[in-house]
């Protein structure tokens, strides 16, 4: 059985939600897992002594790497700088600095910092929110991105040149 439409890297996108005008409804979903997962930390739970200084070196190295990566991206964006994945009209498409080492690296300066809090606070609550944040900004991404195909001709091109979403040289 062949399609009528031969599959494209922004085929599956097209079915996934708006959620809202400017997709409002994403960022609201973005928000509450951030929100829990650095609540997550009131679980009580604790490192055993041992891997405690492990654990936070760790946590720590992760944290200050999502906010290199997170103020870069926003720094990157200057006025485009928005939470919704519908981008503002006449932003051009940025892809030097970090933009041109990863796609959506505010995407993953949040996932780093989540991932290495719950490394702090010894947390499987939060690491498992983590997860479901990186599942959520893989959606997200994916649902901005036809958007940016939409708007700016030159993105898929980009996205050719630049394969890595969030983290760069690993995601």
């Amino acid at each position: 059985m062949s399609s009528a439409h031969p599959p494209t890297a922004s085929h599956g996108p097209h079915r996934l939600p708006r959620l809202g005008r400017r997709g409002g409804g994403w960022v609201v979903v973005q928000v509450v897992l951030l929100a829990a997962i650095f609540l997550s930390a009131l679980t009580g739970l604790a490192w055993p002594d041992t891997l405690e200084p492990i654990a936070y070196a760790v946590g720590g190295i992760l944290i200050a790497l999502g906010v290199a990566l997170l103020a870069a991206g926003g720094v990157g964006l200057g006025s485009a700088l928005t939470p919704f994945p519908t981008p503002r009209g006449g932003a051009e498409l940025q892809t030097g600095g970090v933009y041109g080492l990863v796609r959506h690296p505010m995407y993953g300066g949040g996932i780093l910092i989540a991932l290495g809090w719950s490394a702090i606070f010894a947390t499987a609550v939060g690491l498992v929110l983590t997860v479901l944040l990186g599942l959520l900004a893989e959606l997200k991404s994916r649902r901005e991105e036809l958007l940016l195909e939409q708007t700016d001709p030159g993105y898929v091109e980009y996205r050719r040149r630049t394969p890595r979403r969030f983290i760069p040289y690993v995601w």
